[in-house]
């Protein structure tokens, strides 16, 4: 994605959260810069930091910190960053001469750099209509604000992916979508007909695709045989463990990962640890497709 490109997609989904401080003279307008996707917020002021600590102090953990946030709602920002953009803006170095360490591409720094013209920009474009807003209209401002937040849209889904519609199979009842994510990666989803034409679907239109990290099983031995038409493979980023289940994130190259939960049991007798291959598996029944 080029600059200008960029730029456009911004403007596209740029929504300023209008918060008003009541004073004694007239309403003061502040604004709240996100970049917002059917998906959610895509950057916002809080990943924004976590991006200029990373470019900062070469670390994940030390990044984390200066936000503040946790070790893993960091890397769980990151990987939903790096899989809805076109590139990686972060990348994982391992080993080295200094042990390896989380560093900001040179788009990701771009990325920052025009989230924060632009958050200029719009800041500026507020006071300047804040100059010439009366006391009278602080309500209608007020139910605006309201509104905004309402047409919000989240989703509570893990595996979040941008990509293009590659192949459409249209049947009476169903239609098979493949949908590319970048050069090696695809996922394969069916929906309804009557969902697709909806969607308006065609090839080479820009999608998502949701899938929860409890529908992604998980293998390591190659030579099984399975009937689920997705099979990512990558490596074992990391794996985040609780009482009873594990989190488990693969990275799929090109700045692509992807979540499972499975129990813990379930972890330790595949031996999933940071490094091991395996994959990630998933019915295309279970795929999400949405605009």
């Amino acid at each position: 994605m080029q600059h200008q490109v960029f730029l456009q997609y911004i403007h596209r989904y740029i929504a300023d959260y209008i918060t008003i401080a009541m004073s004694k003279s007239e309403p003061r307008l502040k604004g709240r810069l996100e970049l917002e996707t059917d998906l959610g917020a895509f950057l916002g002021g809080t990943r924004i930091k976590l991006l200029e600590g990373i470019a900062q102090h070469g670390s994940i953990t030390q990044a984390a910190k200066s936000v503040p946030l946790s070790y893993k709602a960091a890397w769980d920002a990151v990987d939903a960053m790096n899989n809805l953009a076109d590139q990686p803006l972060v990348t994982r170095v391992t080993g080295g001469k200094h042990g390896g360490g989380t560093n900001l591409t040179g788009y990701g720094q771009r990325v920052v750099a025009l989230y924060r013209a632009l958050e200029t920009e719009s800041q500026d474009a507020l006071d300047r209509l804040a100059q010439g807003m009366h006391k009278g209209e602080a309500v209608s401002f007020e139910q605006f604000r309201n509104l905004l937040r309402r047409f919000s849209l989240r989703s509570s889904a893990r595996n979040q992916f941008a990509g293009t519609v590659a192949g459409l199979v249209m049947g009476e009842i169903d239609c098979e979508v493949r949908i590319r994510l970048d050069d090696v990666n695809q996922v394969v989803a069916v929906i309804t007909r009557e969902s697709a034409e909806t969607l308006e679907l065609a090839l080479g239109k820009e999608v998502y695709a949701l899938i929860k990290s409890s529908s992604v099983l998980l293998l390591t031995d190659p030579a099984v045989h399975t009937s689920a038409r997705n099979q990512l493979w990558g490596v074992v980023e990391r794996v985040h463990g609780g009482p009873v289940n594990s989190e488990v994130v693969l990275s799929l190259g090109a700045g692509k990962s992807v979540c499972a939960v499975v129990t813990c049991n379930s972890a330790n007798r595949l031996g999933l640890a940071p490094g091991e291959r395996a994959c990630a598996l998933f019915k295309a029944s279970s795929v999400i497709v949405c605009l």
